[in-house]
């Protein structure tokens, strides 16, 4: 069975997205990037351009599913609240559209890619390169993304194995 997903990993000036399939048990990328919005532009400015270029990157592959990085521990209430509004805007890309969404924490997929919890980001590109079989290394953001989605598949067959719903994994 083919299954299409999109993963993000969501930041106000650079949201990594990853759309992955997989088929007969082996995973593909099939198109990466990063949203880069300009310092210049409004937090508003960058929360349009996030749900719209998502929107048209779902409307292009057609994926079944996001899946995206859970809400983290930060020191900041300013920057919580910056990393919580990209999340906003890339949640309600996918719901608009009739997504599935599953949530997963950064170390749950640093551990899932490359077998530790505190994986630095040139770690887990490089991990990411090797199980997708890459030519390139992707940017440290799309990398990050990619290691969602497959940390997503990782917990599907997981749940399928002990029959439980993904949702609850």
């Amino acid at each position: 069975m083919k299954e299409t997903i999109l993963a993000v990993d969501p930041s106000l000036r650079g949201t990594g997205y990853a759309v992955l399939v997989r088929d007969c048990g082996k995973t593909r990328c099939t198109d990466f990037g990063v949203i880069k919005n300009s310092p210049k532009l409004t937090v508003s400015g960058c929360l349009v351009a996030i749900h719209e270029q998502l929107g048209d990157v779902i409307g292009k592959f057609g994926p079944e599913a996001m899946a995206i990085e859970s809400v983290i521990f930060v020191q900041s209430f300013a920057t919580a609240i910056t990393l919580g509004s990209a999340r906003g805007a890339a949640l309600l890309a996918a719901a608009q559209r009739g997504l599935a969404i599953y949530e997963y924490a950064p170390r749950r997929v640093k551990q899932a890619v490359v077998g530790r919890g505190a994986a630095q980001k040139s770690q887990v590109a490089f991990m990411i390169r090797a199980l997708l079989g890459l030519t390139v290394t992707p940017p440290p953001d799309a990398a990050d993304a990619m290691a969602i989605g497959l940390t997503h598949f990782q917990s599907a067959d997981a749940a399928a194995r002990r029959r439980v719903p993904l949702d609850r994994v």
